[in-house]
């Protein structure tokens, strides 16, 4: 009985110790792997010095977008970068230096000429238009702004026609007259509107309908410059919108006042 209560007890110690055979074998086998691995890993030592040497060479003579940019490392040679330098004429110590290597601006274009002589151009155009308002205090009839299409001159109805007529008043003959004497020298063109206020035509009127009205105040406005101020019809254009682009609020008398006018705008466009 105490041999065979032996046995069973040397027999559970063996079970209970049989997972460290398998362990050591693991062991064993990871160590094999590690050595092999690192046995087939040799360093080429010419290849890795000739990637180092060509990293920092393009390190070094890679240009910065900052100013004065000498490399991404800051050891590149500066006169080898392609931005130019912040500043000519002087070097890092402070001397002045020549000026063989800064950039000059490209010229300029006889396009690009010719639009820069077309902003100078309206630019003076609406200082002379203000000052011509201020001094004859027509400021509540006459309005001039700088708008991204070009110098809008608006011009309100009561100034240059009587109501629900498309004659040109004569008191307005003086401020057309002016502002012929200044498109004449213009390179671009001249676009006339008319608008009117959402109110019918009366019967009376020969007009049929606002459409017409505001076309025909337009169109009397270029008469005017072309018959009477004799400037060349191939700069102007024109145009009657009606009631279709209000500028105020057609419920109320100011509102109504403001829409009808005619707008007479410098595009900004050179003539091919």
């Amino acid at each position: 009985m105490r041999s065979r209560s032996r046995q069973r007890r040397q027999n559970k110690t063996d079970t209970k110790d049989r997972w460290m055979i398998t362990y050591a074998d693991l062991i064993t086998l990871l160590l094999i792997f590690f050595v092999i691995m690192f046995a087939m890993s040799r360093l080429d030592i010419e290849k890795y010095e000739t990637i180092t040497e060509s990293l920092q060479l393009t390190f070094k003579s890679g240009d910065s977008l900052l100013e004065k940019g000498h490399g991404i490392l800051g050891s590149g040679d500066p006169y080898s970068q392609v931005s130019p330098p912040a500043t000519s004429g002087q070097d890092d110590q402070g001397n002045k230096s020549s000026d063989v290597n800064a950039a000059t601006p490209a010229p300029m274009t006889e396009r690009e000429l010719a639009f820069r002589k077309q902003e100078e151009e309206l630019l003076s155009l609406m200082n002379m238009i203000q000052q011509y308002i201020k001094d004859n205090k027509l400021e509540d009839q006459i309005h001039v702004s700088d708008l991204p299409k070009g110098i809008s001159i608006t011009l309100s109805d009561r100034f240059l026609f009587d109501v629900g007529r498309a004659d040109l008043k004569k008191d307005s003959a003086k401020t057309l007259s002016k502002l012929a004497s200044l498109f004449g020298s213009l390179n671009t063109i001249v676009s006339i509107e008319g608008h009117t206020d959402s109110v019918p035509v009366g019967e009376a009127s020969k007009f049929k309908d606002n459409w017409e009205l505001s076309g025909a105040r337009a169109l009397s406005v270029l008469r005017y410059f072309i018959d009477q101020a004799k400037l060349s019809p191939d700069g102007f254009q024109y145009a009657g919108y009606a009631d279709t682009r209000p500028v105020g609020d057609n419920n109320t008398t100011e509102g109504r006042t403001k829409n009808r006018r005619v707008e007479i705008t410098v595009l900004r466009q050179l003539q091919q």
